[in-house]
């Protein structure tokens, strides 16, 4: 290679590690998304600006909890134009959805939520992205093996839609990976996998690099990342095992930040996390 070859290459190679938000990131594929509720914009075309403002490489958005001629509020065909238009004139993806009405009618036993989800289902195809969360928080959170059996069955009569519309169901509850996966098996398909919040398994008393390891990449769609109510880094979890696991076993696809803000300082506090995990993925 002679010298002004050698020059060029390098030339090529620092103008990239810049253009890349870290070196894990390039390498890995792993990108840092947010969501739209916690940037106070849930349901809003207006979380997909603000996301790429502030630095982070995709957005994941939620259909809204109010229902309106028995629609979620994002099912309106300008909406859909809208978040699409959005995306494409700020350069980031919408990386995934929630299906957050299912904190009111939840799919371990509310005969409405089947609904909601293939309706879901169907936005987030129209949405062109391909992971739809799936949450059971609250009242709805599973709690025995009935409930998982239940919840089981009615994704594997949902999973026939997912499928066809290429689209990934993501379990996000506070139940063990181990139980997750016994759901997964029950309802017979691909698409049905784990949406992974470190948060949510720490307070539920899991060893969550554990949990994330033995799931592998071929089990989990997506992450959530936070330690609510604190900043990243300043409460119980250690990010750097969390994140050396995702990058050592491969895994490519979006961590969102579901990180606590407060209303005053929400930019500046999302930046403040944003930063914090970047410089842990960079050591890692």
């Amino acid at each position: 290679m002679s010298l002004t070859t050698r020059r060029q290459w390098f030339g090529a190679f620092t103008a990239a590690a810049v253009a890349a938000p870290s070196a894990f990131a390039a390498r890995e594929k792993l990108r840092i998304g947010v969501t739209d509720w916690n940037l106070l914009l849930g349901a809003d075309p207006k979380a997909v600006p603000l996301a790429s403002q502030l630095g982070f490489e995709g957005v994941q958005i939620s259909f809204g909890r109010k229902i309106v001629d028995n629609k979620m509020p994002v099912d309106n065909p300008e909406i859909v134009a809208q978040y699409l238009q959005l995306s494409k004139q700020y350069g980031i993806p919408i990386d995934g959805t929630c299906v957050d009405r299912l904190h009111d009618n939840g799919l371990k036993s509310d005969k409405l939520a089947p609904k909601w989800v293939l309706d879901a289902i169907r936005l987030t195809k129209d949405l062109r992205t391909k992971v739809l969360l799936v949450p059971f928080f609250g009242p709805w959170a599973l709690t025995n093996q009935a409930e998982m059996d239940y919840t089981g069955d009615a994704l594997r009569d949902l999973a026939p839609e997912a499928e066809k519309a290429g689209v990934i169901l993501g379990l996000e509850d506070t139940i063990s990976a181990q139980d997750n996966v016994r759901i997964m098996e029950r309802a017979h398909s691909k698409n049905v996998m784990v949406y992974y919040d470190v948060g949510n398994s720490t307070q539920a008393g899991f060893d969550i690099v554990r949990e994330i390891r033995w799931l592998g990449k071929e089990r989990i769609c997506q992450f959530h990342l936070k330690d609510n109510p604190n900043y990243l880094g300043e409460g119980k979890i250690e990010f750097g095992p969390v994140m050396h696991t995702i990058r050592d076993m491969g895994f490519s696809g979006y961590a969102n930040l579901e990180t606590d803000a407060h209303e005053q300082t929400l930019e500046a506090d999302m930046r403040r996390n944003l930063m914090y995990i970047r410089r842990v993925m960079q050591q890692s």
